[in-house]
């Protein structure tokens, strides 16, 4: 455990700690809309909401409103979302706040989403998923060779009808968009919102390493899992995460008696 690093965030005057949600601090699931915090994440997260000068929020791929779902967030929450990578934001002071919408490329998601829906009918676990900004196509319960043929049928569907649009892969799932905003840009607008000094960053998917890598120095990035990235610190697991984050609750606590 990087300590130096720990406590260098946990010492400055205005933190920002914005967490991934699915698979950060929910376990991965077949069911999208089944996913809850674990009890030491969730009470982990509390600890930071209680924590002097510290604003905690949720930056997910999932839109709004289905990340305020499985958050369990209502309008009483201190808690700041960002959804779909960084289009969509919630406050506690503003409320819902997107960047202005484009009707044509609405449309064109319309379309793409029903041609992606028809063209992998049949095929055993692929679903698409309706997206804000663009759609997913989930592979989780589907075989390798099935989850292949789906991402390659609407890889074609998407290149052809929609080449600028943006193609991200994570766990079993690749998300097309119409926006190019991403979790970076999501966390670079939350530190400018909050003042902060320094942000932590956790993230356990291919997705989360834009806003890895957008860190500075004085930051600390969290990988959670054993894959390659960009962060400065590694924990195997939930728990290992809710651990950290309860200590830089505790340490900040103790710093303002």
């Amino acid at each position: 455990m990087n300590d130096a690093a720990l406590d260098r965030v946990a010492s400055v005057d205005r933190l920002l700690v914005a967490l991934d949600f699915d698979g950060t601090l929910s376990p991965l699931v077949d069911e999208p809309m089944t996913a809850r915090m674990t009890a030491s994440a969730r009470s982990a997260v509390e600890r930071l909401v209680e924590a002097p000068a510290t604003t905690v929020a949720l930056v997910s791929g999932r839109s709004l409103s289905d990340l305020r779902i499985i958050a369990e967030h209502d309008d009483d929450s201190r808690i700041l979302l960002a959804g779909s990578h960084g289009a969509e934001f919630w406050t506690p002071e503003r409320g819902v706040l997107t960047h202005p919408e484009d009707p044509h490329a609405e449309a064109l998601r319309a379309d793409l989403q029903s041609r992606a829906e028809e063209a992998t009918a049949g095929m055993r676990g692929v679903w698409i998923e309706p997206k804000a900004f663009g759609l997913g196509v989930h592979t989780r319960a589907a075989s390798a060779e099935i989850e292949q043929e789906a991402r390659a049928l609407v890889d074609t569907l998407v290149e052809g009808a929609a080449p600028h649009w943006r193609r991200r892969t994570g766990r079993n799932i690749v998300e097309y968009a119409f926006r190019a905003e991403g979790k970076d840009s999501a966390v670079a607008e939350l530190r400018t919102w909050t003042s902060a000094d320094a942000v932590v960053f956790a993230g356990d998917d291919v997705t989360d390493e834009d806003a890895l890598r957008s860190l500075g120095e004085a930051d600390l990035g969290i990988h959670v899992g054993d894959r390659e990235s960009a962060a400065t610190l590694r924990v195997p697991d939930i728990p290992a995460l809710a651990e950290i984050l309860v200590r830089i609750a505790t340490e900040r606590a103790a710093r303002a008696q």
